[in-house]
């Protein structure tokens, strides 16, 4: 097979997390409640919260999931396989915003509580890039490349999604089981390719 080598680009592994809405803000925290920044992401505007919920499925919970700002017009859990088995709810693999078929949990707050129908998943790993790079490099919005990292556990991740936004930053994310399968940390690098 035949493979065209792009750019480096520095690697987000991503844990548990949840995004709300301004309503289940509300309803887990109080009345208006507005989120705590704790530290910055690598994506421009976004930022991890103090604030923290229980997520509840139907065999068990994961205390002390930590919320992502900003907030966002929908809910969404976004969970490793692992997770899944923790909880009891099915993995399904998304892209990030895309809800439909998917299973739903409730999320426990100091103040109260909240069940969502949809909105729990797997997330797909991508990079996010800017459309001045995507062009240069032949990429579009929703394309799929594939990344090498090297290393202990030298691998191939194939069917990255390129996300293409003017507000991104370039960086490939992975969510927790996929890092620890590769041996992968935070700000370790992966060859972005392109096959033909």
């Amino acid at each position: 097979m035949n493979r065209d080598y792009l750019f480096d680009v520095v690697i987000g592994v991503s844990n548990r997390h949840v995004h709300v809405s301004k309503e289940a803000l509300e309803q887990l925290f109080g009345a208006g409640y507005e989120l705590t920044e704790l530290k910055d992401l690598g994506q421009p505007g976004q930022f991890a919260c103090v604030e923290t919920v229980t997520l509840v499925g139907n065999k068990g919970k994961i205390d002390n999931v930590r919320i992502l700002g900003p907030i966002r017009r929908k809910t969404q859990v976004e969970i490793s396989r692992a997770d899944s088995f923790k909880l009891g709810i099915k993995a399904v693999l998304r892209d990030s915003g895309e809800h439909d078929n998917t299973p739903g949990c409730t999320l426990i707050g100091p103040k109260g509580e909240i069940t969502i129908d949809s909105g729990v998943m797997v997330a797909a790993r991508h990079i996010h890039i800017t459309p001045e790079m995507a062009e240069q490099y032949g990429l579009k919005n929703k394309d799929h490349v594939s990344a090498i990292v090297e290393g202990q556990r030298a691998t191939v991740f194939n069917n990255v999604l390129v996300r293409v936004r003017e507000d991104y930053a370039l960086e490939f994310h992975l969510d927790v089981d996929e890092a620890n399968g590769a041996w992968v940390n935070n700000g370790d690098k992966a060859k972005i390719i392109k096959e033909k």
